[in-house]
Parts: structure tokens; sequence; C-alpha cells
């Protein structure tokens, strides 16, 4: 990209310096002329002194504009050679993949926090899953993102007085009798005849059969925990009813589970040190170190800092190969994405070089660039 841009400015300063010079000719082209219709030599004398003043003129600007053009050049060629990117470094020096975490299943195969799309990120070589709990007015906890049901759910034909009714409103049954899975039919056509048929049948899910799911698949798993609203029976006791779904009607082990919910943190962790601690926001190392935490969205640039005191950290969301390869160059331990099926292809970092290869790519390309422009100054004078 620095060389195209390069290549511009070469292209844009040469017009200038070609307008100067034509501008200079044509005047070069009336003194000649003007010349031969003089015979005084007073007048000629003066007419030489009114004609050093523009050649000045023009040679400074002419010196002005390639001073200026030579010094952005010069800039271009040497800020490459101080750039920083992680996937700049020596061989053997790359850590391992990071681990895919699929967001709210693999969402552009299938409908969101529903069973078929967990199942998909499974089949998608997902390490993980991820998903949004709600609990629902009789106390079970379902998974739903937004916090009404009208985008993902039929809620709107079936109770059209609560279509903007909070999630947490409704009972167990009245969710199960949604439709979670025909709204993805009008942004997804990409889907066979029989794909089709079995996403317009989702439900809502529940965190019962989730946690079956990745139990059964070996699969970790994270979770966002949403209080009910005031008044809802379950509003004080929505972490203790999780945990109950969680050790009592699941097969998953607790090592499986990265504790996200910042609530009553120190009671979940005195209740049960196998979760995984997991910090939905970036923290200083000292507050994260005594408790074993991981920690979610982390800056790039502080991941090394936190992978030297063994803070496990992850990136949400990526979805493109090339900032996926930016993640693992730089070393972080997993992503959540909504492309596991796409990242996991990915046998190496699109882009990974040792110092020395960038280091002699960018002086080849700057030797090639100068060459250029000093061909284009040769021929065009």
């Amino acid at each position: 990209a620095l060389l195209v841009v390069a290549f511009c400015l070469t292209l844009l300063f040469l017009y200038f310096w070609g307008q100067a010079e034509n501008d200079y000719n044509d005047f070069d082209w009336w003194v000649r002329q003007f010349t031969l219709c003089t015979a005084s030599s007073t007048f000629e004398a003066s007419r030489r002194c009114s004609v050093l003043k523009p050649d000045v003129s023009v040679a400074v600007r002419r010196g002005l504009i390639v001073g200026v053009y030579l010094s952005v050049l010069l800039t271009l060629y040497l800020v490459p050679l101080g750039l920083y990117s992680p996937c700049i470094k020596q061989k053997g020096t790359l850590g391992p993949a990071p681990a895919l975490i699929g967001h709210r299943g693999a969402p552009m195969l299938a409908p969101e926090n529903t069973l078929m799309s967990f199942e998909k990120a499974v089949e998608a070589g997902s390490d993980g899953l991820e998903t949004d709990v709600a609990i629902s007015y009789d106390g079970v906890p379902f998974l739903m993102h937004d916090h009404n049901l009208q985008r993902t759910t039929n809620v709107q034909e079936v109770f059209p007085n609560r279509t903007g009714a909070p999630a947490a409103t409704f009972t167990w049954s009245e969710l199960e009798g949604l439709n979670a899975g025909s709204w993805f039919l009008s942004v997804s056509f990409c889907l066979g005849k029989e794909e089709r048929q079995r996403a317009g049948n989702q439900s809502v899910c529940s965190l019962q059969d989730f946690l079956q799911l990745a139990g059964q698949a070996q699969k970790l798993v994270i979770f966002d925990l949403y209080r009910p609203p005031y008044g809802h029976p379950y509003s004080n006791s929505w972490i203790q009813r999780t945990l109950d779904v969680l050790y009592n009607v699941s097969s998953i082990q607790s090592s499986q589970v990265l504790w996200l919910p910042s609530d009553q943190r120190s009671w979940v962790h005195q209740s049960d040190p196998g979760l995984q601690q997991t910090s939905g926001t970036r923290l200083p190392l000292e507050e994260l170190g005594p408790t074993g935490f991981s920690t979610n969205a982390a800056a790039v640039l502080t991941c090394r800092e936190y992978s030297a005191v063994n803070i496990s950290t992850n990136l949400y969301v990526i979805s493109q190969p090339w900032l996926y390869s930016l993640a693992w160059c730089t070393g972080v331990h997993s992503v959540t994405t909504n492309a596991p099926q796409l990242l996991r292809t990915l046998d190496s970092p699109l882009l990974l070089m040792s110092p020395e290869e960038y280091n002699l790519m960018w002086i080849l390309t700057d030797v090639l660039s100068f060459m250029l422009v000093v061909a284009i100054f040769y021929f065009h004078r």
C-alpha cells in the first residue's frame, strides 16, 4: 500500500513539475519573440533585468516542489522500516492458533442461540460455545441475546400484545411455543432444502439443553447472564438458579465453564473453585492475578503482558481471517467468532515473516521505487 502511495505521489508531483516546466518554456518563447522585435540596447538591458526576476522565481518554485517531493518520498521509504507488527517475528516463535469460541453458536449457518446453531459450531470445529442466558418467569434459564423476543422469534404472531415485553416475563411453556428460526430464512440464502426446513423449525433453547450438548462434545462454554427485572420471582436468586442447572441437570464439568458474570463473583468462586473465572473487561494485572482470571476483550498490546503471568485472553468478535491472523501472531489464547467454519480452515497466519525478510522486502521495494522515480525524471527532462 505504501508503494502505491509513493507512486501516486510521484505522479502528482511530476504533474506539478511538468506544469512549471511548461510555464517556463512558454515564458522563454515569449521572451525570444520580444527580443527579435527590440532594437534598442537600452530597452534590451532593461528587458534582461526584468527577465532575471521571473527566472529566479521559477527556479525557486521548481526547487521547492522537488524538495518537498523528495522529503515525502524519503519519509515513505523509511517509515516501513520502523513499523511494528506482531506478525513480524523470528521463525519458531509463533504460538498455537487461538481456540475458536462460537458466538451464539455458528450464526452464519443457523439461527443464533438455537440448538442447531451450537451443533453447527461443534461440527465446524469450535473449541467452545458462547451464549446469553435469561431466566423465565417460572425460573427456567434459557438462551436469548435480546431483552425482548421480537427480533428472533414469532412473538408478534403468538402474543401480539406482548411484543416488546422483556423475555424474562414469559414462562417456559410460553417460550417453548415460539418459533426461533423462521426469521433466519429471510436473511440466509445458502441453505439447502433440508437445512432450511430444520432452521425454520428451531425453538427457544434452554440452558439445560445447551449444557448437555457442550458436555457431550467436551466444549468450553461462556455466557452472559441477565438479571431479571425488578419484581421478577427470581430477581434476587438468578445466579443460584443458574448454578442449580449447572450442577444438577447437566453433565458438563465445572472446568469447562468460563464464568463471566461479575455479580456475586466472590461467592460463586467460593462455592465452586473449579469454574474458570473470566472478566468481560480489561482489568489491571494486580486485580486479575490472585483469583486466576481469564480476561475477555483485552487490547492486543497487553495480551503479551497477560500471557507472561499465565492469564488467558480472549478477543471478540473476530470473524475476518486477517484479524484472526493478527490475534494469532499476538499470542491471544482464544477468539469469539461468528465464523468458526471459516477460521478453522487457516493453517497459519495470512502474513508471517521474519524481521530479516520484512526488511529485505521493503529495501528492495524502496530501491525499485527509487529507480522508477529516477527513470521518470530522466525521460521527462
